[in-house]
């Protein structure tokens, strides 16, 4: 919640070209009058440029001057709005093949995804694609919006077919019938974006927008357990304060309060929280997402890299791990190679042990491999120098993910899920 006492959703796009992903942002924007006066000026006066009698808000998102050019999404970018109730979070993300590592990056950090299909086109293959990287990433919803359905004179016997391949698909993920929502909208004309359709009498759900809104962060919430990496120890140099002593870092997962019995890891000692530090606030609970300091009511050895968790809920302790891993960097990763594997503000040398399989992202199996490629899907067996205290990405995303980078150039190689 926000000083306002609004709720934050973090959504993620995806879409095929031509498919009216950034139409649709950009309509949101506008509906909810999140886009500024010269904003709407710079639409309205290239719309009239290119002689369309309708706003153009796929204008709104696409930033960057090539995707002006081609009509299309290359780069992640972020869109922030919010209504009275809700702020919004946007991660615009291309649909593009050789933009997989795009979409992984930007969607990683979100909480649903909205996968737009073109109503006269139906699920294709980046379909796939998209709801395969949905599933990979576990979000906890995806909206699929059948967009276009003035092309299709609002047939509600096109969306049902639309409806009806995309549940094959739902079969052979691991989502559950209840975590999908169907909505049939028309970006361009306003088609049940934030105002009920008119033109389709026959759907009786929710809006794009309501049911955004109906969305709550707790059953969004990425996990039941609160990890608490180390960034830093606070030791301040002052009279006042000589006997203070904090750990400072961001808390995920899941709440902490004063009182709560906890464990040190690598070490395992435990103490208890004494107390949390909000820059000149005490708190008697901190939220996940909160940039926090804790002191203990023990003498304890922490530093940089340790990791603070409730008693009985600690994390698996791995010296080698497996991980479906996304290839970001054209420098191939092969069997045999060592990077710095980042986990958190931990950082500890790997060694890819093997490759168990190269993945098709679009559920049609999976392939031996002895290698992986830029943008490439893949499950790796790793070595580690040392221990490094895990959770699988199901029951955490935080814990359960890491980079892989470089030794010399220090260039992210892959991003990795672990199993």
């Amino acid at each position: 919640m926000d000083i306002q006492g609004r709720k934050l959703i973090k959504i993620a796009t995806a879409g095929s070209v031509d498919d009216g992903k950034s139409t649709l942002i950009g309509r949101l924007l506008y509906d909810t009058h999140s886009l500024t006066t010269d904003k709407i000026e710079a639409i309205e006066k290239n719309s009239k440029q290119r002689g369309y009698d309708y706003l153009d808000f796929s204008l709104a998102t696409d930033g960057l001057v090539a995707e002006r050019e081609q009509g299309i999404t290359i780069d992640v970018a972020h869109i922030y709005f919010n209504t009275s109730k809700t702020n919004f979070i946007v991660a615009d993300t291309p649909g593009h093949v050789e933009y997989t590592r795009n979409m992984v990056t930007g969607a990683s950090t979100s909480q649903v995804a909205i996968i737009l299909i073109d109503a006269r086109k139906g699920v294709i293959e980046q379909t796939y694609r998209h709801f395969f990287i949905s599933n990979l990433l576990r979000m906890s919803h995806v909206v699929v919006a059948v967009n276009k359905m003035d092309l299709v004179d609002y047939s509600e016997e096109v969306f049902q077919k639309i409806k009806s391949d995309f549940d094959e698909l739902v079969a052979k993920s691991d989502f559950t019938e209840d975590q999908i929502t169907f909505i049939p909208v028309s970006a361009l004309k306003g088609e049940n974006v934030t105002c009920e359709s008119v033109q389709m009498p026959w759907y009786v759900g929710n809006t794009l927008l309501d049911h955004l809104e109906v969305l709550e962060p707790n059953d969004l919430q990425e996990s039941t357990v609160a990890r608490f990496p180390v960034q830093y120890v606070v030791r301040p140099k002052t009279e006042a304060y000589h006997d203070f002593r904090g750990f400072s870092g961001k808390l995920y997962g899941n709440s902490l309060k004063v009182g709560d019995k906890v464990a040190l890891l690598p070490s395992g000692n435990e103490s208890t929280i004494k107390g949390i530090h909000f820059f000149d606030q005490e708190l008697k609970e901190a939220a996940p997402g909160a940039s926090i300091t804790i002191t203990l009511e023990d003498e304890v050895d922490c530093s940089r890299g340790d990791m603070i968790v409730k008693v009985g809920e600690e994390p698996i302790s791995e010296k080698s791990l497996t991980a479906t891993l996304c290839q970001v960097n054209s420098k191939a990763l092969k069997v045999g190679q060592k990077y710095i594997l980042q986990h958190g503000v931990n950082r500890v040398l790997a060694k890819v042990d093997r490759i168990e399989e190269k993945i098709h992202a679009d559920f049609s199996g999976k392939e031996e491999a002895e290698q992986l490629k830029l943008n490439d899907i893949g499950r790796v067996q790793f070595r580690l120098s040392k221990p490094i205290h895990v959770d699988s990405y199901k029951s955490n995303k935080s814990n359960g993910s890491f980079i892989l980078i470089d030794e010399g150039s220090f260039d992210t190689i892959s991003v990795g899920f672990i199993d």
